[in-house]
Parts: structure tokens; sequence; C-alpha cells
């Protein structure tokens, strides 16, 4: 087990914060800009990966091989570097590129770190707004518009009053995709698209539930960090460690993270 004391821990917020700014001045210049393309990633449907994808993770791993050289990453664009910490910088630096390419402003960037423990410290940062959700070692806030204030997830309250997100309505399979809308027969409302930013509004207090199927560890490892600094709770939908992404399940309290679980699970 890696012990970090507090000298320790505030270099890494500064870290993850450094990471979250060079991310942003890579990726901003090519927002709603004249011109931006996108390849895609597979030949079989469209998974985007743009310009401002590959500098953004470039300019981080630029910070980190200056700050952290001894720890490993693991980034959407560009793989795996080893290092010989204990520690991981784990990097999606658009999270939601098809928003990105459409103009909404819910895309992010995620910084996460994590030990082989789990996770240790997460960053939602969305450029565009100028909101940064942090979470780890623990502080959880929120830094924007509003200005400063901490993160707490919503108190438990009737699944029929809760409200339900998640990135595609398909989900993922035909099999995940009964199970959740099974799930979303359940609940007040149910809304699509918004990405790493439904993560933020469970941190937040905003919403209730996130649940998706299909992701990667740099999809969920900063998301996760921040929910569960608010007091939140993510797992895989059979309430497994979801640190490597596949099915999750992020909810604002235990009560309704329970009540979701038996659902998606196909309990009455």
């Amino acid at each position: 087990m890696i012990h970090l004391d507090m000298s320790d821990r505030r270099e890494l917020m500064a870290v993850a914060e450094e990471l979250a700014d060079a991310a942003r001045r890579a990726i901003l210049p090519h927002f709603r800009a004249d011109g931006l393309s996108a390849d895609s990633k597979e030949a079989g449907r469209f998974d985007p990966v743009t310009a401002a994808d590959r500098a953004a993770e470039e300019a981080m791993r630029e910070v980190l091989a200056r700050r952290r050289p001894q720890d490993a990453v693991h980034g959407e664009e560009f793989g795996k570097a080893t290092g010989t910490s204990g520690l991981t910088w784990v990097l999606d630096p658009i999270d939601g590129t098809r928003g990105f390419l459409s103009g909404t402003p819910t895309w992010g960037v995620l910084v996460g770190l994590r030990s082989a423990e789990g996770a240790l410290l997460g960053v939602i940062d969305q450029p565009y707004i100028g909101e940064r959700f942090l979470g780890g070692f623990g502080e959880a806030w929120v830094q924007g518009p509003l200005g400063r204030r901490p993160l707490r997830a919503r108190p438990p309250r009737p699944l029929s009053e809760a409200i339900l997100f998640s990135t595609f309505p398909e989900v993922g399979t035909e099999e995940e995709g009964r199970a959740f809308h099974r799930l979303a027969g359940h609940v007040r409302l149910t809304r699509y698209g918004t990405d790493c930013y439904a993560y933020a509004l469970v941190a937040a207090g905003q919403i209730d539930l996130v649940v998706e199927a299909g992701l990667q560890a740099y999809d969920i490892l900063a998301p996760l960090a921040v929910i569960e600094a608010a007091g939140g709770i993510v797992t895989g939908w059979d309430g497994s460690p979801a640190l490597d992404g596949g099915r999750v399940l992020a909810a604002a309290n235990a009560e309704i993270h329970a009540a979701a679980l038996a659902i998606l699970d196909g309990r009455p």
C-alpha cells in the first residue's frame, strides 16, 4: 500500500489541476472552430477522434513527464506507459467527442489518479463553461461561474422521484438496453447525451443515477473518484468495483443505488 502524506496529496492535486489546465489550452482553440474534422477509430461505427483529443492528451503527458515522470500513464489516445511509483494517471482528453463535434458544452476532460488499491483523485473539467469538479483526498468541490462550493450528492428519495441519465438511449447490447429501460420505467425523468457531465451532476446533487455499459477505465476512473468524494457510490451492475469500466451504475446514495441495482439485475 502506498503512503501519501499531506504534502504528497497537495502535490498530486496541484498536478491534476495543471493537467486539466493544459488540456483546456489545447482544446479550446478547436471547439466550434470552422473546419474541425474527425477520424473514426472503428470501421463499423463512428467512434470519432479529433486533433483536439490528441493535442490535449499530448499536453497532459508533457506535464507528467516534467512533474511526475515516476508515475504510470493510461490515456485513451496514446495508451499505457509504465512507471515505478505505484501510481497511475488515467486520462481521457475529451470524454464526449461526439458532443464536442456537435458544439454542445457537455463534453469534458477527465483526469484520474489511482493506485493498486483503487481510485485516489478525480477531475471532471468542462473548459468552455469553465467548470471544474474535483474529488479526492478528503476534498470534493466545484469551481465555476458561481464561484467555488462543496460537492455533495443528493440524499435518499424514492426511485419514483429520481432523475436518471445515460449517454446513449440504446445503452449497450440489446440485453443491457432492456435492463436500462426497465429501470427507466421506474424513475420520474430520464435524459440522454451528456457524457461525463452527467457524473458531475450526480456529485453536485442535481441528479440521482447514471447507468452506462461498455465503458473503459479512462471513461470512469475520474468520475468515480469525484462521486465517491461527494458521498455517492459507483459500481458495476452487479455491485462489483467499476474501476476498469464495463457496466457502470453511479448513484447519489446507497439507498437509491440498491433500488436501481435490483432492477438492473432483474429482481422484482
